[in-house]
């Protein structure tokens, strides 16, 4: 907790498509100049530093780009606003312009061009990580929802009691339990050193449907009091409809599925 970091992936007009970025940082002597611009920047008011992926040099989009370290506290680092979200607000995400940034070339972090390659790898823990952290919250979701429709009556009994609404939560617990196992798999070959591109992928594209999905259903059984700011469920409503676009949405995660399952059509 004594240092906030930042990822300095997205740009205005690059967001899932990472490779299209046009943030730029120069070799001079034996520093690295950096102009250029980031956007979607989770926590980039709070951070300390940044792990910026900039274009290093020309060359093939997938071959020309590095990581880099970069301290926030830099001349030339312009904060330009925190952007008011749907959902996500316990942090600020912010708009970043960058004007001859200068840095040590020792900041680079492991071979220049090799940054592309490295974001993609870090991408696949992120997405075990969204996942992983979706799973309790949807579980809370559930289990609050149980709670309140046990105790909740309308028509002279519990809403629970009604079949659409137990059977609907049984059905969601049960994808739940899907999803928590497709993870198992996915981290477990992970952690052997095997190619989990495909499996996490899967992961990531349901887990987001399943956040969707779940706390869509549970809105309905809390009925008004769910429209309000006051309970629980409605925070969660907005928070996790982010789980489907960051990170990589899901047309990007179908994309991969379709690239390892071999079902693209050749250009």
């Amino acid at each position: 907790g004594d240092i906030v970091a930042c990822l300095g992936v997205s740009e205005s007009e690059a967001g899932s498509d990472a490779a299209n970025i046009k943030t730029k940082a120069v070799r001079k002597g034996d520093d690295y100049v950096i102009n250029g611009s980031k956007m979607w920047i989770t926590s980039g008011f709070q951070a300390d530093w940044m792990c910026l992926l900039a274009n290093t040099k020309d060359g093939p989009p997938h071959k020309n780009k590095s990581l880099l370290c970069l301290p926030m506290k830099l001349p030339g680092i312009h904060l330009a606003k925190k952007i008011d979200k749907l959902g996500m607000r316990a942090s600020d995400t912010a708009e970043i312009f960058f004007e001859n940034v200068r840095i040590p070339s020792k900041y680079l972090i492991g071979e220049e061009g090799m940054g592309f390659k490295y974001q993609m790898l870090q991408f696949q823990e992120e997405r075990m990580w969204g996942v992983a952290s979706s799973l309790s919250v949807l579980e809370i979701l559930i289990k609050e929802t149980i709670d309140y429709t046990s105790q909740r009556k309308t028509f002279g009994q519990p809403i629970l009691h009604n079949q659409i609404v137990h059977f609907r939560l049984a059905e969601l617990a049960t994808e739940l339990e899907l999803l928590r196992a497709l993870l198992y798999e996915a981290v477990g070959l992970y952690l052997r050193g095997n190619d989990v591109t495909k499996l996490i992928s899967m992961a990531k594209l349901k887990c987001g449907r399943l956040c969707r999905e779940i706390s869509d259903s549970c809105l309905q059984f809390w009925g008004g009091m769910g429209y309000t700011n006051e309970v629980l469920v409605s925070r969660i409503y907005r928070d996790l409809r982010l789980v489907s676009i960051g990170g990589g949405a899901d047309e990007i995660m179908l994309y991969i599925i379709c690239k390892h399952m071999g079902i693209l059509p050749q250009k």
